[in-house]
């Protein structure tokens, strides 16, 4: 089992990353992993993520309150964010927040990622909504983003940035990858005269080979039980299935809709 050292350095590692690709700035973003049901690890604020060494990463509980913090560090304000992905979705172990600009500019602009352009968009992201505004340090971005929690792994935050998570750090850094890799070439096929999207029976065929390869988290491929049959997954049937109860059902009908919006049906 890696120690919390190792894993700090991880967490370090990563920072570098998304601030040497020009994700974040100054001391943008924030980075959290899960230790356990009641520890867990993340980023301070004030820091450059550029520049951080392991005595800088902090150890909160699940309420967000300090376990462990070098003098001069304290967690990110964004700390609620984090928590309540980890609440909401127990098979998450990591979570990453980042100001990619491509992403990030589509979240400004009011436009979800949900056109598809590419096959490895489509498998591994499958669609990347826009949670409503919220005051940063607030429960409002943890409330809008808990909206998108169980049907996605990726969201954009609207006029503020992006948000990904998975069942580990690196897992959960490549979707923030995937997800600015997916806004840069749709904004360059749109500056071409717009991108050719795939069909929806394309799309359909690719949400089976997701399925086929037993991706973990969640993707628009297995919202409903018709999908697990190798039938049309919801953003293929209109909100006419029946998956979940209650708000479940009215979420996964309203996400579908926008979808479906956005693909011109």
């Amino acid at each position: 089992m890696v120690n919390e050292y190792e894993i700090k350095k991880q967490i370090c590692d990563i920072g570098k990353r998304i601030y040497d690709r020009g994700m974040v700035a100054a001391n943008d973003g924030n980075i959290s992993v899960k230790l356990n049901d009641n520890e867990f690890l993340c980023t301070p604020t004030g820091v450059s993520k550029g520049f951080m060494t392991p005595e800088y990463i902090c150890k909160v509980d699940r309420d967000g309150k300090v376990i462990q913090a070098n003098k001069g560090f304290k967690p990110s304000s964004e700390i609620k964010m984090h928590m309540r992905v980890y609440k909401e979705r127990p098979d998450v172990n990591s979570v990453v927040h980042a100001h990619p600009m491509y992403a990030t500019g589509f979240a400004i602009a009011g436009i979800p990622l949900t056109q598809p352009i590419m096959p490895e968009a489509v498998i591994a992201l499958g669609c990347v909504p826009i949670a409503e505004y919220g005051t940063p340090s607030t429960e409002e971005i943890p409330d809008a983003v808990s909206k998108y929690l169980q049907s996605f792994d990726a969201v954009l935050l609207e006029n503020h940035g992006a948000l990904t998570y998975s069942d580990s750090l690196l897992n959960a850094y490549h979707k923030m990858e995937s997800v600015e890799f997916y806004a840069n070439l749709l904004y360059i096929s749109k500056q071409l005269g717009g991108p050719q999207e795939l069909s929806e029976s394309q799309v359909q065929r690719l949400y089976e080979i997701r399925r086929q390869f037993g991706m973990k988290g969640k993707h628009p491929a297995d919202l409903c039980p018709n999908a697990k049959e190798g039938k049309p997954s919801c953003h293929g049937c209109g909100g006419s299935c029946t998956c979940g109860k209650g708000g479940d059902a009215d979420m996964v009908a309203e996400i579908t809709k926008r979808v479906l919006a956005q693909l011109g049906k």
